[in-house]
C-alpha cells in the first residue's frame, strides 16, 4: 500500500522524469484538493526542460490509477532549475467566484445545480438533500460560502451531512454514508506515530431555539448527563418567522445532538495509503494514545517520493463536520 509509482502529466506532456516529490492534499475546511510537486526542470543545468504556464492541465496518478486532476495555479523556479509548481482541482473555482443571489423554497442539491450550471463548473454525483430552505439570501459571497450556508441550514434542521467533493474533473455532493470505506491503521504494521486530545471548548450541555412570529416559540433541549459532569453551557439558535413548533423542536433536538459531545481530536502519521483522504473513514489501534475506533479523516496530506515511498499525516476526528460559518438572521429573513 505504502509503495508508490507515480506519474506526472502537464499539458499532455509526461514529466514524471523531473519529478523528486509530490505532496497531494485536502481538508474539511476547503473544497477542492491540491497538488504540490517539486522537480528538477532542467537536463543540462542551463535552460528549462519544460514551460510551465498557469491555466495549464496537470493530471497525477500513482500505480496505473489517477488520484488528481487539476489546474496549475502556481509556479516558483530558482536559478538551480529547481521548480515548485501547485494545481488545485476544479473545485477551486468555488472559492474564486462570488455572487449575490436570492433563493427561495430551494434545496442545497438545487442550488449546486444552478451555481455549476452558471458558472460553467461540471456537474457529477449530486445527491438530494432533502430539505426545502424557505429562504437563503446571499450578500457578495463566494459560491463556496453559498452551498456552506445551504448545506449547513439544511444540517440543522435534518441532522445530515453532505460534503462537496471532485472527480474527473467534475464537482460531486454526497451524504458522508457515502464516503463509508474504512482502512485499518495499527501499531506493528503500517502506523508510524500518533497523537490524541480532548476538548469540552466547544461542548454545550443545554440549547434553547427561538422562532416563530415576533418570536413567539421558544424550545429548550437540555443534556441532564452532560449537565451533572460539566455544568450548564447553553447555546441559543433563532429561527425564521415562519417556523413551526415542530420545527423549531427539531431543530434543537438536532442541534444537542450534535454539540452536546465531548471534541476529541487524534493526529496519525502512517504508511500511504491513496484512498484514505479528507471525509473517507479509518478503523485505528494505537495503544498509547489508546486511539481505539472508528474515525473520520478531517484532513491528509500525502507525500511521494520519486524512489518509490509514500507517507501520509492525517487529521481525525470522531465525526465529519462542515466549516463552520456564520448565517445573519438576514440571510434567512424575507427582506
Amino acid at each position: 500500500m505504502s509503495e508508490a509509482r507515480i506519474s506526472v502529466i502537464y499539458d499532455s506532456q509526461d514529466i514524471t522524469q523531473l519529478v523528486e516529490s509530490v505532496t497531494w492534499s485536502g481538508s474539511s475546511e476547503k473544497p477542492n484538493r491540491q497538488l504540490d510537486v517539486t522537480l528538477i526542470n532542467t537536463l543540462d543545468g542551463r535552460k528549462q526542460a519544460v514551460t510551465f504556464a498557469p491555466g495549464k492541465a496537470i493530471e497525477f496518478s500513482n500505480n496505473g490509477t489517477r488520484l488528481f486532476r487539476g489546474v496549475l495555479f502556481a509556479s516558483n523556479i530558482d536559478d538551480r532549475g529547481r521548480l515548485n509548481i501547485t494545481a488545485y482541482d476544479e473545485n477551486v473555482y468555488l472559492v474564486k467566484s462570488k455572487e449575490t443571489r436570492k433563493f427561495t423554497n430551494v434545496k442545497a442539491s438545487d442550488i449546486a445545480r444552478r451555481l455549476c450550471s452558471d458558472f460553467g463548473i461540471p456537474i457529477g454525483k449530486i445527491s438530494d438533500t432533502g430539505y426545502v430552505i424557505p429562504r437563503l439570501n446571499c450578500r457578495t459571497k463566494t459560491l463556496y460560502d453559498i452551498l456552506l450556508m445551504a448545506l449547513t441550514l439544511t444540517k440543522k434542521q435534518t441532522g445530515k451531512r453532505f460534503f462537496l467533493s471532485s472527480k474527473d474533473g467534475k464537482l460531486n455532493l454526497m451524504t458522508a454514508s457515502e464516503q463509508n470505506t474504512r482502512w485499518l491503521i495499527e501499531n506493528g504494521s503500517n502506523l508510524v506515530s500518533a497523537s490524541y486530545s480532548q476538548s469540552i471548548e466547544d461542548t454545550i450541555t443545554q440549547i434553547k431555539v427561538i422562532g416563530g412570529k415576533e418570536d413567539s416559540i421558544v424550545v429548550t433541549q437540555k443534556n441532564a448527563g452532560l449537565q451533572r459532569l460539566y455544568g450548564v453551557m447553553q447555546e441559543v439558535e433563532t429561527m425564521d418567522e415562519k417556523a413551526t413548533r415542530s420545527q423549531v423542536e427539531q431543530r434543537a433536538q438536532t442541534l444537542l445532538k450534535e454539540r452536546g459531545v465531548i471534541d476529541d481530536q487524534a493526529t496519525v502519521d502512517a504508511l500511504g495509503i491513496d484512498e484514505v483522504i479528507s471525509g473517507s473513514a479509518v478503523y485505528v489501534r494505537e495503544s498509547m494514545t489508546e486511539i481505539i475506533g472508528g474515525y473520520y479523516v478531517s484532513s491528509d496530506t500525502h507525500t511521494f517520493s520519486a524512489n518509490g515511498t509514500h507517507t501520509m499525516a492525517l487529521v481525525l476526528s470522531a465525526t465529519y463536520d462542515l466549516p463552520p460559518i456564520e448565517i445573519e438572521k438576514e440571510a434567512t429573513s424575507n427582506e
